[in-house]
């Protein structure tokens, strides 16, 4: 099994986090339009299943190191494997809304609302389940990122409210539960593993693949009834017949997939840097992705096209903001 062993890779793979976490929803970007959001997120949610079962049979189960996937799953307790499930679950209610905000308002404002609330919170539980870092350090940095977070949605306020109207509000609310429920799937998933050891696990404890996998199928099998109720009872739009999804194209369906993909290969380096860095620093270097969306929304998808002077300024002070506090709680992790 591979496994992370020196905190400067822990952060090394944070930052492959947050660029997988900050891009997958580009996908749903490329599809828009031609496809509603809530028929890409079934085939966004096979590919993190499909990614996990792969990682798990190959670096999860190949080299001396740890339990493979088979061995591990079964030793693992209930209790454990719930933890994930439920993380599972979680994870998804927040990841549809966020993903809903998306459709309708933009990546550069549902990730900075939406994940940075989600990261400000999540620090905090996760610092709570394994206290990691200099507390100090890692809570201004966060403080930093609340203030990104407010500009961005002030931001967003004086460039949507003369365009979309009322909008507005309804997506910055969509995207403020999703941060909330976001912030407390991490917790439930580390709670499974031992963050200690990674090699050689306390019994009943999972692997992170274990974990990834379990959660995985939480996420599956939750969206058979969050996205059958969304289809039928919609945020923006009419209703959706589930027929409607098995006459998409090939493409389009692959294009979900791969999201997932994306996004899941971004969680799995996510939780196999938890063990050196610690749950709160790498759940926030992660959560970071808000930097990343909001970078592919302002200069690739030209989401402030047409914004005034000030707004550009309020963007460009979001961006520094959330610079300085991710470098500060980068800070954090290597002061121990």
């Amino acid at each position: 099994m591979f496994i992370v062993d020196h905190y400067t890779l822990a952060v090394l793979f944070c930052f492959v986090t947050m660029i997988c976490w900050g891009s997958w929803a580009n996908m749903q970007k490329l599809v828009q339009g031609r496809w509603r959001f809530e028929l890409f997120y079934w085939d966004y949610v096979l590919g993190i299943f499909f990614f996990s079962l792969i990682a798990a049979f190959t670096w999860g189960s190949w080299g001396d190191s740890g339990r493979p996937f088979l061995i591990d799953i079964e030793q693992a307790t209930g209790t454990n494997i719930r933890n994930a499930f439920i993380g599972g679950v979680v994870f998804n209610l927040a990841n549809i809304l966020l993903t809903a905000a998306i459709s309708g308002a933009g990546m550069a404002v549902a990730f900075p609302v939406g994940i940075g609330l989600a990261l400000v919170i999540g620090v905090v539980l996760n610092y709570g389940l394994a206290a990691k870092g200099n507390p100090w350090l890692l809570f201004i940095g966060v403080a930093l990122i609340t203030l990104a977070i407010l500009i961005n949605a002030i931001a967003y306020h004086r460039h949507g409210g003369m365009r979309v109207g009322s909008a507005t509000g309804k997506w910055i609310g969509v995207s403020i539960i999703a941060g909330i429920l976001m912030s407390t799937f991490y917790p439930f998933v580390a709670a499974g593993m031992d963050l200690e050891n990674f090699v050689s696990p306390a019994v009943g404890k999972m692997t992170p693949y274990t974990s990834f996998v379990v959660f995985a199928l939480g996420i599956v099998i939750s969206n058979l009834v969050f996205n059958t109720i969304l289809m039928r009872k919609p945020l923006d739009g009419p209703p959706i017949a589930y027929l409607t999804y098995f006459r998409g194209r090939l493409g389009i369906h692959l294009i979900g997939i791969l999201g997932g993909g994306i996004w899941g290969l971004g969680n799995l380096f996510n939780l196999l840097a938890a063990g050196k860095a610690g749950p709160a620093i790498s759940y926030g270097l992660g959560q970071g992705a808000t930097l990343v969306a909001a970078a592919w929304g302002v200069f690739v998808w030209k989401e402030f096209r047409g914004s005034s002077f000030t707004t550009r300024v309020l963007i460009g002070a979001m961006f520094l903001l959330f610079l300085s506090g991710l470098a500060i709680v980068i800070m954090a992790g290597g002061d121990k």
